[in-house]
This record gives structure tokens, sequence and C-alpha cells, in this order.
């Protein structure tokens, strides 16, 4: 039986760092099926290898998206493997560039406010799902299919005044539940 393979694309400009991003990553140690790449680490220069990167889609079934959620999208790194990689004649329009056809994508994302800061007149005035959409739109083009989003929310560093930060017990489960997703659309 052949289980899907799964390429963990990780736009993380400054991941030993991070607090939420690598525990997420830690999570997916010794997963089997799955590839992980830290992109920041492979191209510090953005400059994109795209036929490289062309040739791992076509390898994998599932395609994660793991960033933080900077500025209301993500690092600068991934919109340009975006631009570059997801080109026209590669993956749209349909009938003419379909490498990205009936393949999964999925995000995971991390961020710096609370959970209750993304709805309708919380702080950041619109849902996630609201604010991922161009990701979602850009998923659709390309024939995947869309995953609801894995968000880890409140993940800054420790000890900014006036902020809900998760707990490291509850970031630890997110990322058991991370890898468990992932093994589970191995199943």
């Amino acid at each position: 039986m052949n289980h899907p393979r799964i390429l963990v694309n990780v736009f993380h400009p400054d991941l030993e760092n991070s607090r939420g991003s690598i525990r997420l990553l830690q999570a997916l140690e010794g997963s089997e099926n799955v590839t992980v790449r830290q992109l920041y680490d492979i191209y510090p220069d953005f400059a994109v290898d795209v036929k490289t990167e062309q040739q791992l889609l076509r390898d994998h079934d599932v395609i994660v998206f793991q960033h933080p959620f900077y500025w209301y999208s993500s690092p600068s790194l991934m919109k340009e493997w975006i631009d570059r990689v997801l080109e026209q004649g590669f993956a749209f329009p349909p009938g003419v560039g379909d490498e990205m056809n009936g393949k999964t994508w999925l995000s995971v994302l991390t961020t710096g406010g609370a959970q209750d800061a993304y709805r309708s007149g919380g702080f950041n005035a619109y849902t996630m799902s609201e604010l991922l959409r161009p990701f979602q739109r850009t998923a659709e083009l390309a024939g995947m299919a869309w995953l609801p989003p894995i968000v880890v929310h409140g993940v800054l560093p420790e000890g900014i005044a006036g902020h809900k930060n998760i707990t490291d017990e509850e970031l630890a489960a997110r990322a058991v539940e991370y890898r468990e997703l992932l093994d589970g659309l191995q199943a």
C-alpha cells in the first residue's frame, strides 16, 4: 500500500529563536514518508531553484506550508516561493498547468496574538479563515484540496506585558496534534 508522501516546507526566518514553530517541527522528527525542508536555510539569498522545488511538489501528495503569520500573511520568502514555483503553466490554469491538481494544501501557522484576537470585533477584526483566503484561493486555482489550517496562537516569547501566551503544555499538545494529523493523512 502506498502512503501519501508529505512535504513540509518551513518558512521561518529565525527558526532557532522561535517558540512555536520549532516545537511544531520537533514533533515531526522520525516521521515516515515526511520530507521536511527549512527554506530559509536552503535559500538565504531568496534565489529559489524553481525546477528543484517543482520536482519536489511532483514527488509529494500533501504539501504543508508551516510559517509564522506575519502582518496577515507569510514571511517574504514564502511569497517569493509561491510566485516563482507555482507559476503559470505548472500550477495553473486548469487544463494547462495541472501539476498540483489533486494534491493537498495544509497551512500550519503560528501567531503572536491570542485566538480571540482573530474574530469579527476582535483586535484583528477578521477571522483566520477570512485572512487566509488568498492562500486558499491559490490552492483552489492550482486544483489542490484545502485542508482546514492548524493555527497555534499566542506563541510570543515569555514576559511580554499584557499578552496571554499559550502555555508550554498547551504548545506541546498542539505539536502532538500536528504530528497525529500528518500520521493520519498517511493512514
